[in-house]
């Protein structure tokens, strides 16, 4: 019953002018994402200059003929219609980041929550191929997003401190979902971009 009101509560609190947000699972309460950010190991970044994004194999199979792409496309979306290959030709989507709605799946990338050349320059480096797959294929964390194509290529490999999104009312979700991933992962943060996600959290 505790997880059913927290799922209601989470989904009310993602809905911005009365449309809802799409909500990735995994997504922690403020409580426990202010507590997981106190655990994560603070240190600079080190750019080795060996990141490509190809060392992170994505939009891999996730079900049927559905990659990752097009599996976040048909969660996040709203009467998203797919063909066999699973292309979607018709839905709508609500970009969290800047609450723009699209009609065209060309309109919609899908932002990896923590980049992956910043989860690269944050431990990644040392990961496995494999493992890098599973990060940039992550559909059981909050770390992929249906959102407008040209707010992601702003972000690009920012972390918040360099890049927030437009609408500050996603402010507390943001953070929330990047500490989760960031926690899950075990990947380290810099100063300023622990600073940058306290400020956020406590928008909550």
């Amino acid at each position: 019953m505790k997880s059913y009101i927290l799922a209601t509560l989470l989904t009310a609190a993602a809905t911005v002018h009365g449309a809802p947000m799409p909500t990735p699972p995994g997504i922690p309460t403020a409580a426990t994402a202010k507590t997981q950010l106190a655990s994560l190991t603070v240190k600079s970044y080190v750019d080795d200059g060996n990141y490509n994004r190809d060392l992170f194999p994505h939009w891999i199979t996730i079900e049927g003929a559905c990659n990752a792409r097009e599996y976040v496309l048909k969660r996040d979306g709203t009467g998203v219609v797919v063909n066999s290959a699973c292309t979607a030709t018709s839905g709508s989507w609500k970009s969290p980041f800047d609450g723009a709605t699209w009609t065209a799946a060309s309109d919609v990338d899908i932002d990896h929550m923590v980049p992956l050349k910043n989860a690269w320059v944050n431990g990644a480096n040392a990961w496995t191929t494999a493992k890098r797959q599973q990060f940039a294929n992550d559909i059981s964390s909050p770390q992929l997003w249906a959102v407008t194509d040209d707010v992601n290529q702003a972000k690009g490999d920012k972390s918040p401190d360099a890049w927030k999104p437009p609408l500050t009312s996603f402010y507390c979700t943001y953070a929330r979902s990047w500490v989760q991933v960031k926690y899950k992962w075990a990947l380290s943060i810099t100063s300023a971009e622990k600073t940058a996600l306290t400020s956020m959290l406590n928008t909550c």
